[in-house]
């Protein structure tokens, strides 16, 4: 009985504490809601388990808020008996989406930066623009340009607004030094 007594609990045989076995859940949990929210062509180049794949079918099916939330938390359930190798590529692909979402972001902002450039500094900026794209089609910017300070000015619907954004983002798309 002395032997039982004297021997040390190890320590490293406790495994994850309990606080952490929630983060593990709860990071499941999230990978669940973000594959669910994938669109299907996208869904289609992860490879998952095929009981996975159909459960997250059975949670787009849902509509209802509360019945969603608890299908949701069964696909994370069944997600959880899987090894965590199984879900690594989708790990991967979530990483590379919130990346490339970024970009984009970043993208747009410049693009809304320089309209709103344009359309504030006058022809200082404008000037700028032309003489970085060459190849633009000047009238029609000059035009846009013009249109959209009197649709701000007018309280008028924003077309040529929005039509400015648009050439802006079809000449950053085709320059390649962008």
């Amino acid at each position: 009985m002395d032997a039982l007594e004297n021997e040390e609990p190890d320590i490293d045989d406790l495994g994850p504490s309990r606080s952490q076995q929630r983060r593990d859940a709860l990071a499941v949990l999230a990978l669940a809601e973000q594959l669910v929210a994938l669109p299907p062509n996208r869904l289609d180049q992860i490879e998952l388990p095929e009981d996975v794949r159909n459960e997250i079918a059975q949670v787009r099916r849902i509509k209802s808020h509360g019945a969603r939330k608890r299908q949701l938390a069964f696909l994370a359930k069944l997600m959880r008996r899987h090894d965590d190798d199984v879900f690594a590529s989708a790990h991967a692909a979530m990483g590379e989406n919130q990346e490339l979402r970024r970009q984009e972001n970043a993208a747009l902002q410049r693009l809304e930066t320089l309209r709103e450039r344009l359309l504030d500094d006058g022809d200082a900026a404008l000037g700028e623009f032309i003489a970085r794209y060459p190849d633009v089609d000047r009238q029609q910017l000059r035009t846009l340009v013009r249109q959209a300070r009197m649709e701000r000015l007018g309280n008028k619907p924003l077309r040529a607004y929005r039509e400015l954004f648009r050439l802006l983002r079809t000449i950053a798309d085709a320059d390649p030094d962008d």
